[in-house]
């Protein structure tokens, strides 16, 4: 399976060579205003996705261990 930040520029791969003119100074100049929407909103979108897996991650490792009836002896924290 493709990483998703592979997934992201194969999307935006398409775009970017549709703005680019042929000549000497192919890519030059200002970007256009609906490329560079995209390229904000596509940064957007990933930095959200790293806060929130950060969050769960961060959430998971977190939770107390789920406590049972049993008596441990020889396990520190433990009964």
């Amino acid at each position: 399976m493709v990483p998703p930040a592979n997934i992201l520029f194969l999307l935006l791969l398409p775009v970017a060579a549709a703005q680019m003119t042929s000549g000497s100074c192919s890519g030059c100049g200002p970007l256009s205003l609906p490329l560079l929407a995209g390229l904000v909103a596509a940064d957007a979108i990933v930095s959200l996705l790293i806060v929130v897996v950060v969050f769960v991650c961060a959430r998971l490792r977190s939770r107390p261990p789920q406590e049972d009836d049993k008596i441990y002896i020889n396990m520190p924290g433990r009964g």
